[in-house]
């Protein structure tokens, strides 16, 4: 089994989190625990180097001998400690009462909340958002960013026009720039907390009537998505310092 570690700078990100231990021969959970740190990974590490005997351990070592990894998933982080302890109990409870079927596919539309941002991830996923590698221009690209602050975490009782569906709507408007400057970008990047969260390919910059808690010349594009962009969870905290939510890169 490889070893796998979080550096600290990803500790600090997450916070308590509930994890799941995933059998990757069938893709069925076996564990749900809460921690902090490198919790997730010390199962492993004691089945590997322990001779206790729990249903827990020997399936890891099963895994271990047909030459296989546990898979690792962190469902919730940034969480308190007791929090976490809710979410734990929650999820121990929901898999394990006797008059579910567990394997019944849910109607609900719309994903859980904080899906995009805190919710299930794989241990890859979280380092690659929270271990990042600094943002360097591809060649002539040119690069605009865009600080989301109040629209990628709006709560409940904020104004509707920081609440917005999707991470498209997010990024999109309503912007106070330059325009001549933003029809050249290449890409926009959805910026939050430093890291890119999303790039887009814009395919037109146009004019749009603010809402009343905006002043001024507002624009807004019309875009793709670009998912696989090497852009994506860069660190870009050198190109955007100060308080302007528009940075323009390479340029």
């Amino acid at each position: 089994m490889r070893p796998i570690e979080f550096k600290q700078t990803v500790i600090n990100r997450l916070n308590y989190y509930v994890y799941c231990l995933v059998d990757p021969r069938d893709n069925r959970i076996f564990y749900i625990g809460k921690g902090h740190g490198n919790r997730v990974f010390q199962h492993a590490a004691c089945a590997m180097s322990s001779t206790d005997i729990s249903l827990k351990l020997d399936t890891i070592r099963d895994i271990i001998r047909e030459n296989q990894d546990v898979r690792y998933y962190i469902l919730r982080h940034n969480l308190t400690e007791e929090q976490a302890y809710i979410v734990e109990s929650v999820l121990i409870d929901l898999l394990t009462f006797k008059d579910f079927n567990t394997e019944t596919v849910l109607t609900n539309i719309q994903a859980g909340h904080h899906q995009w941002d805190e919710g299930i991830k794989t241990v890859d996923e979280i380092i690659g958002l929270y271990d990042c590698q600094p943002l360097v221009p591809l060649g002539k690209d040119r690069l605009l960013a865009v600080k989301l602050n109040r629209t990628y975490r709006a709560k409940d009782n904020a104004e509707d026009v920081y609440k917005r569906e999707n991470m498209y709507e997010k990024a999109r408007k309503y912007w106070k720039l330059n325009v001549n400057k933003a029809q050249s970008a290449d890409y926009v990047l959805a910026v939050y907390e430093g890291v890119v969260r999303a790039v887009f390919k814009p395919q037109r910059w146009y004019e749009v009537k603010e809402p009343r808690l905006f002043s001024g010349t507002r624009y807004a594009f019309d875009g793709v998505e670009v998912f696989d962009s090497p852009y994506l969870n860069k660190d870009v905290s050198e190109y955007i310092k100060g308080q302007s939510p528009v940075r323009y890169i390479n340029f």
